[in-house]
């Protein structure tokens, strides 16, 4: 069996945890945040929305499953570090090519076990979230207290333009295309597109800086607002795109899609306490009363206070009741606090999607 080196998880309230290295050695930092799912380790890894990132999953018992090379949203891993309490020793699946182990080896992934977690949690969830630093080489806590002055917060950092790809990518899986849609990508998944490639679309993923004329000029028929990282606000470029295509084309948001409309629709954003993250978020639909049992990871929400009377909650999260999904029928607007396309999660709110295509089509036939 393999010997684990001494590892630390230091907190920016002083509070420090000792566990066991997990993956490889080395100093990591970033916001922590918790992850209530069971399962989705690997898609939540490579979810570009957990850049800047440490997570801890509440879950016990970790890797069960191992890792293989389809159950990924993206081509790397952009968590930060990963914290989990117990790693399992077998992978069992016949899916899997390598162990939880070896997939945080593979991506450079330093990580830490062997701590409380729970304890952990329910420090967050108290005191609210906080940077942190994972680091199996530093065990001085005046060190480790130094080095945490020099991380920045989340709130006001942009980190779209860190995770977006640099050059527009066209996507497309038919030669019948019935629909094409301009994605703004500030950190998108790999399953938000290939859900609308079932469509028959043609899909063409732009930098999250692009100018709304460069959308326009593609002639889309509807516009998506991907999800991201990052503080919403400090990503006026995007807002300013976005308030120059309202009411040009139809529009849909998720996660950071949906709070950079909200944004351009004038409303305002702030901080979570903790934020959501996990797979088994309650979110009830106002308009037809059912709930949904949604995947989450969202550090920041909209103020429904601060929405414009045009504008309408479509969807709130039963947790806390902050602002889910929202709609702006005169624009041909919409958007949801929350991911649709799962990855991991249940495929309650699937339909969202088939709401994008609908809108498009009425959309056409206004022509």
């Amino acid at each position: 069996m393999q010997k684990h080196k001494k590892a630390i998880l230091y907190l920016e309230d002083g509070l420090f945890f000792t566990g066991k290295s997990l993956g490889s050695l080395g100093e990591t930092s970033g916001e922590v945040c918790f992850n209530t799912g069971m399962t989705g380790y690997q898609e939540i890894l490579t979810d570009p929305s957990y850049a800047k990132q440490m997570i801890a999953m509440c879950s016990p018992h970790i890797g069960n499953y191992g890792s293989n090379d389809s159950d990924i949203e993206s081509s790397k891993v952009y968590a930060t570090g990963f914290i989990i309490k117990s790693e399992s020793l077998v992978a069992s699946n016949w899916r899997s090519t390598a162990s939880l182990k070896e997939f945080l080896k593979a991506h450079n992934v330093v990580g830490i076990q062997d701590i409380d977690t729970r304890a952990l949690t329910v420090h967050i969830r108290d005191k609210g979230a906080m940077n942190g630093i994972i680091s199996t080489r530093d065990f001085d806590i005046k060190s480790l207290s130094k080095k945490m002055k020099k991380i920045p917060s989340m709130e006001g950092l942009d980190l779209a333009k860190e995770v977006s790809r640099k050059r527009k990518t066209i996507l497309s899986t038919t030669n019948k295309v019935k629909y094409k849609i301009a994605v703004i990508d500030y950190g998108i998944k790999s399953n938000i597109y290939n859900i609308m490639l079932e469509y028959d679309a043609e899909i063409s993923i732009f930098p999250a800086s692009v100018s709304s004329k460069q959308i326009l000029d593609y002639n889309p028929d509807g516009i998506f607002l991907s999800n991201g990282p990052g503080d919403p606000a400090a990503i006026d470029y995007g807002i300013n795109t976005v308030q120059q295509l309202l009411g040009k084309k139809p529009i849909f948001g998720i996660c950071l899609g949906h709070q950079i409309l909200a944004l351009a629709l004038n409303a305002r954003t702030f901080k979570m306490k903790f934020g959501h993250r996990g797979i088994n978020q309650p979110v009830k639909n106002l308009k037809n009363g059912k709930i949904e049992i949604t995947s989450q990871n969202h550090g920041f929400a909209v103020d429904e206070e601060s929405l414009p009377s045009s504008v309408v909650v479509t969807h709130t999260h039963l947790n806390d009741n902050t602002v889910a999904g929202i709609e702006c029928k005169s624009l041909q607007a919409y958007s949801v606090q929350y991911h649709p396309e799962s990855s991991p999660g249940p495929h309650d709110s699937r339909y969202i999607f088939k709401q994008f295509f609908q809108m498009m089509d009425k959309n056409a036939k206004k022509k």
